[in-house]
C-alpha cells in the first residue's frame, strides 16, 4: 500500500477553541484531537500529515498557530506542517505572519472565503492582494476556499502574485454531481455554492494554466449525497483535476473530520485509490505522497 502524506488534516479542541461554524446541532461539534486521527486513519499507512486551519474566531488565531507548533513539534503524531489561519485583508496581518517566518512549521495560510459574510471579490480586494505578496516573499503558500462559481476572482489573484504558491482546496469545491452529471446543469441562484459543469472546467483549467498553483484532491466526497455516492460519483471530477492540473501539481487531503458528514476517512481513501488505480504507480505515488513532500518542504 503506497505511503500518504494528508495535505488537509482538521484538529479542534473545543477546550480551547471556539468555532463558531460549528455550533447548535452538527455533529461536528465536538473536539477531534490526534488520537481520533489516529484511530480514522488507522491501517492506511498515512505517514505524514499538514494541519489545515478551522477558521477559530480571530482572536484565536495566533494561539490556534502556537497550538499546532507544539503538535509538530511531539515525536508521537504524524503532523509535520501547518497552513495556519489569518485575515490578509487586515492592516494586522503582516504583523501577524512576521512572528512565523522562521518556523519550519508554518507552511502556508488559508482563510475559507465561501462563508455568507464573505461577498464576491473579497480576495481582490489591495490589502488582500498585498498580504498574498508577502506570503510570497516569506516563502508561503496561500490556500484558495472559494465559492465554485467564485473560482474566476482567484483567477485574478493569482495573477497579482506570480511570486506566491496557491492551493485550489478541494478540486474547487465542485458539486461532484453536478460534473458527473450527463448535462450541464444550470445553477441554483438561492444555493450559494451552485455552478455550471462548464464555468467550474473552465475557471479549474485557467488556475491550472497558471504554473504557481497546484490542486488538492479533498473535500468532495463532502459534498456528495450521503448513502448515495460511490467512486463513480467522485471520478469525473477527481480525474478532470488529476489530468488538468497533471501528476506533479496535485495533493491529497483527507479533510478529516470534515468528510464524516458523508463518508469515513477509510471510505474516501478507498474510493480515491479506485478511482487513480489505472494510473501509473509513479503517479499514484506523487499524489499521494511525493508531490505534497516536495511542495510543503517535508523530506
Amino acid at each position: 500500500m503506497l505511503p500518504i502524506i494528508d495535505t488537509h488534516q482538521h484538529l479542534w479542541d473545543l477546550s480551547q477553541f471556539t468555532l463558531a461554524w460549528a455550533d447548535g446541532a452538527s455533529p461536528l461539534n465536538r473536539s477531534y484531537l490526534q488520537s481520533d486521527y489516529a484511530e480514522a486513519t488507522a491501517g492506511l499507512n498515512v505517514v505524514k500529515a499538514v494541519y489545515m486551519e478551522v477558521d477559530v474566531e480571530a482572536v484565536q488565531q495566533e494561539a490556534e498557530a502556537r497550538y499546532i507548533i507544539e503538535q509538530c513539534e511531539r515525536d508521537d503524531t504524524p503532523t509535520v506542517g501547518a497552513v495556519i489561519s489569518g485575515r490578509p485583508a487586515a492592516d494586522s496581518f503582516a504583523a501577524y505572519i512576521n512572528q512565523f517566518k522562521d518556523s519550519p512549521y508554518i507552511k502556508g495560510v488559508r482563510q475559507v472565503l465561501h462563508v455568507e459574510e464573505t461577498p464576491a471579490g473579497y480576495c481582490l480586494q489591495p490589502a488582500f492582494v498585498k498580504s498574498i505578496q508577502l506570503l510570497g516573499e516569506l516563502g508561503m503558500s496561500f490556500d484558495l476556499c472559494l465559492r465554485p462559481a467564485e473560482l474566476g476572482d482567484a483567477v485574478k489573484l493569482v495573477d497579482q502574485c506570480p511570486a506566491t504558491r496557491f492551493v485550489v482546496d478541494h478540486c474547487g469545491n465542485a458539486d461532484p454531481n453536478i460534473v458527473a452529471a450527463a448535462t450541464d446543469q444550470r445553477s441554483d441562484p438561492d444555493n450559494t455554492y451552485a455552478h455550471t459543469r462548464q464555468r467550474w472546467m473552465d475557471d479549474m483549467q485557467a488556475l491550472a494554466d497558471r504554473p504557481n498553483v497546484i490542486c488538492k484532491i479533498s473535500g468532495i466526497v463532502a459534498r456528495a449525497t450521503p448513502s448515495h455516492w460511490s467512486a463513480a460519483t467522485l471520478a469525473p471530477t477527481v480525474n478532470y483535476c488529476l489530468d488538468t492540473f497533471g501528476p506533479d501539481r496535485v495533493v491529497f487531503g483527507g479533510d478529516w473530520p470534515v468528510c464524516t458528514l458523508v463518508a469515513s476517512y477509510r471510505e474516501w481513501v478507498t474510493a480515491l485509490r479506485e478511482i487513480i488505480a489505472n494510473r501509473s504507480e509513479q503517479d499514484q505515488r506523487k499524489l499521494l505522497y511525493g508531490n505534497a513532500e516536495r511542495f510543503y518542504g517535508l523530506a
